[in-house]
């Protein structure tokens, strides 16, 4: 991936269309307002590899933290299978 363009909030509003169509080449555009990041506009290849990483997210539970339902799923549990 190419290095972020930063625009102006107020130049990415009013030249939209542009940026519209610069997002593919350069992935990621990053908005700013007061020379600090607000936002971003992402290309929709960016995007989907935005989602498949929020796929790949895990929960971090403490030990103390585990209930008997969850220790019931976590010994239940078979390499491969995935519970909903």
């Amino acid at each position: 991936m190419l290095r972020p363009l930063q625009v102006s909030a107020t130049q990415f509003s009013r030249s939209f269309a542009r940026y519209r169509e610069e997002v593919h080449a350069v992935g990621v555009i990053e908005v700013t307002s007061h020379d600090r990041v607000v936002g971003g506009y992402l290309s929709p290849k960016e995007l989907e590899h935005y989602r498949r990483l929020k796929l790949k997210e895990r929960e971090v539970v403490a030990v103390e933290d585990i209930d008997d339902e969850l220790l019931d799923a976590i010994k239940n549990a078979k390499y491969g299978e995935v519970s909903e």
